[in-house]
């Protein structure tokens, strides 16, 4: 179904073209049948049960966002371990971890929602686990499904332009969805995986080298967000269809159902949300 001759080598850095891929895919996964359900024990075979979160301030975080994050805390009952970073434990993680290039990256990073795209790939990388985003809250238990197997596990997005709005998520696994105007991505949230991946690893090194490039204020969904994880992503998904190799990563039919983003919290209005920082000049 992929027409690799379309998508020449460093093609995921074009726009329309890392769209477009990421259609492709879209399609090749959206017959894929449910995975049987699970009861009891999660059968897991690389993701580690660890539990990643992010929120800049250990000090001041709001009464919302504090009742999102205790949504989840119902897993400390199947044997999850919580690993809850800031701005301060953050930093220590990456120098601990890694070197001084990406922690002169990490400080380079002028938000702390960029801080926190850019410590999940360092811990999901290092270490495996499932990240969720502080503002999302947990739904049933259909997040075991994620711990069938150990592939990378990424939800898949599509913004409309025309309307300036995101298409509902049921429809963009249709055949027949018109394509015209809109953007076919993958999301960073969440994100599970085994330790070392290689799309992550490439989503870091992308990263990386745009926050230590000549741009004084790299875009978010670019450089760190959405947009660095779907370039990584089509670019490895194309080196294993040159190579003949099976996909070792699968988007999410359903993450919807696992868990759902609260819209209505009060630091959205202020520059702690990442969407106004332009606008404020941060």
């Amino acid at each position: 179904m992929l027409k690799l001759d379309a998508y020449p080598q460093g093609f995921e850095e074009d726009d329309r073209l890392r769209s477009a891929f990421t259609r492709n895919l879209t399609l090749h996964f959206s017959d894929r049948p449910a995975p049987p359900s699970v009861d009891g024990a999660i059968r897991s075979a690389g993701v580690p049960k660890t539990l990643i979160r992010y929120w800049h301030d250990p000090h001041d975080v709001p009464d919302d966002v504090r009742a999102c994050l205790a949504s989840w805390d119902r897993l400390h009952n199947e044997g999850f371990e919580f690993r809850t970073f800031n701005d301060a434990s953050a930093t220590a993680y990456i120098a601990e971890r890694y070197g001084a290039q990406q922690l002169k990256a990490f400080a380079r990073c002028r938000h702390p929602a960029m801080r926190s795209d850019y410590l999940r790939l360092c811990f999901v990388l290092a270490e495996g686990g499932f990240y969720v985003d502080a503002d999302d809250v947990l739904l049933g238990d259909g997040w075991r499904t994620i711990f069938l197997n150990g592939t990378l596990k990424l939800q898949p997005l599509c913004y409309d332009i025309f309307s300036s709005g995101m298409v509902p998520a049921a429809e963009i696994w249709r055949h027949d969805l018109p394509t015209e105007g809109r953007i076919f991505y993958v999301n960073n949230d969440p994100i599970a995986a085994p330790a070392g991946h290689p799309v992550l690893r490439r989503a870091l090194g992308r990263a990386t080298e745009k926050l230590l490039g000549n741009d004084p204020r790299p875009e978010i969904q670019a450089t760190t967000g959405p947009g660095n994880l779907t370039a990584a992503l089509v670019a490895h998904a194309r080196d294993l269809a040159f190579a003949g190799a099976p996909f070792d990563f699968e988007l999410l039919h359903d993450w919807d159902a696992i868990a759902e983003t609260r819209w209505d919290l009060t630091y959205r209005g202020d520059a702690r949300n990442w969407r106004n920082m332009d606008a404020l000049g941060i």
